[in-house]
């Protein structure tokens, strides 16, 4: 498959009362200057015009189809629509609106399993308003992993990769309570997270041998036991199955000393035991062009690495940067996927 041929993406509007829709027409305003890859959007067309005018912006949207979207793609946003229960007001999120921001995700994944679209790059939802129609996934990752293991039949862990410029950096445990990691955190997860990590940089992202600092769970990696023994006795036991199973994995480390710039020449993703750990330095190293990517699952999924700003909705502030390095990203993802295979 060439790469003219490669499927368009899939991206999803978000949350609609969000900058979701903001950024994604900024970007397709400009798509000859971002050079700005097909995708199909899926969501409410009327809602995406009457952003548009909000704004005032000049954009056309057309009904489109997978097979038809990187035709119609240079002169109008292509949509498959899914109707919204109620007109968007921007900044102010309803739960009204749910049912079509989690079939539009539904959707997505649904074109890319069946390789009608290429990838699924989602734009931001505010979990917190779909909480109130009864959605029961913590975030975005948990959800797709159980719409993958549903289509497929097969379980998926779900490993949240956050890729910038400067630093990729996968947290273990995700969207947990700070105070329940140390009992989330095991063995068997530690080394899990990491081989679906090193494999899919091997067969997704290219990287032939690729090298992983595992960061410790205490200050200093636990000090020989002395703040704490998480650290010698579940992540030094996993970095040494990983050594085992042929990956490059080094640590534990201390995560103060993991950042800098001479220490990250030496891996190609940090390995971090919670959220905040692999998050923190992410975002001060590219706050504005980070991407998150969901690995472990049967398709490419991209994510601009930010939420759904109401404050700025509407208002023409947002920064489109991590949409568009999301949505170059899952295309250079998916052409290497396909030549690859």
């Amino acid at each position: 498959m060439t790469v003219k041929t490669v499927p368009p993406l899939a991206l999803t509007m978000g949350d609609p009362s969000g900058i979701g829709l903001d950024i994604t027409l900024d970007l397709w305003a400009a798509r000859a200057k971002h050079g700005l890859p097909p995708f199909l959007f899926i969501g409410d067309p009327d809602a995406l015009k009457s952003r548009a005018q909000l704004r005032g912006l000049e954009v056309s949207v057309a009904a489109a189809t997978p097979e038809t979207a990187a035709a119609l793609f240079d002169d109008a946003i292509p949509v498959q629509p899914i109707a919204l229960a109620e007109p968007v007001v921007a900044g102010e999120p309803s739960s009204q609106n749910a049912q079509a921001v989690i079939g539009a995700i539904e959707s997505a994944v649904e074109l890319t399993l069946a390789g009608r679209t290429s990838a699924v790059v989602t734009n931001p939802i505010a979990k917190s308003v779909l909480y109130g129609a009864g959605f029961a996934f913590p975030g975005h990752t948990e959800f797709l992993a159980d719409l993958a293991a549903r289509a497929t039949g097969k379980p998926a862990l779900p490993v949240m990769l956050l890729a910038g410029p400067k630093l990729r950096s996968v947290p273990v445990t995700i969207h947990i309570p700070l105070k329940d990691v140390p009992d989330a955190l095991t063995e068997d997860l530690i080394y899990e997270t990491a081989l679906i990590t090193a494999t899919d940089l091997k067969q997704r992202f290219g990287i032939a041998a690729p090298r992983l600092a595992v960061a410790g769970l205490n200050p200093h990696a636990g000090e020989s036991g002395a703040l704490g023994l998480e650290d010698k006795a579940i992540v030094a036991p996993a970095i040494a199955r990983l050594k085992a199973a042929g990956v490059d994995a080094f640590g534990p480390l201390p995560a103060d000393t993991m950042f800098h710039d001479a220490a990250r020449a030496t891996y190609d993703v940090a390995i971090c035991m919670y959220h905040d750990q692999a998050l923190i330095p992410a975002k001060a190293l590219g706050f504005d062009d980070s991407v998150n990517v969901t690995l472990g699952l049967p398709f490419i999924r991209t994510s601009p690495d930010h939420g759904t700003a109401f404050s700025l909705a509407g208002t023409g502030r947002a920064k489109p940067d991590s949409l568009l390095a999301a949505l170059r990203l899952a295309r250079g993802l998916a052409i290497h996927e396909r030549s690859a295979g």
